[in-house]
């Protein structure tokens, strides 16, 4: 079973930057499409970012865009997210997750009806 492992959040001030990492297990048919999720206190679980592993396919939600960036490490089977400007709004639980590689289009990885989960990690930003 595919297993993904998280890492990379903490507590930064509103305006800096993390980056967490994610580390895929394996890749099923050779690529997959990977995404994070975050899930604030009392709030729904949102889809933030995703990416096509076999190609340069990326997809993100309105609130981060031109604050955050997804990019791939394949040859360490790692999933980045760069999140700079950061503000209270992005405290949350940050989880990874991993599908098929058609969930990357048409955005069904949105859904959050992914196959596979992370644990998740703790980003806290403070004003």
């Amino acid at each position: 079973e595919v297993q993904l492992v998280e890492s990379g959040g903490g507590s930064a001030q509103a305006g800096g930057s993390l980056r967490l990492s994610c580390i895929v297990s394996e890749y099923t048919d050779d690529s997959m499409c990977v995404a994070w999720f975050r899930q604030a206190p009392g709030q729904e679980r949102e889809g933030v970012a995703s990416i096509y592993t076999g190609g340069d396919l990326l997809d993100y939600t309105d609130s981060v865009k031109d604050r955050f960036t997804i990019s791939q490490d394949n040859a360490k089977n790692t999933v980045y997210l760069q999140m700079n400007s950061l503000k209270p709004e992005d405290t949350a639980v940050y989880y990874c997750a991993a599908g098929p590689t058609g969930y990357c289009f048409g955005a069904h990885w949105s859904t959050g009806d992914m196959h596979y989960w992370g644990k998740g990690t703790l980003v806290n930003i403070s004003s």
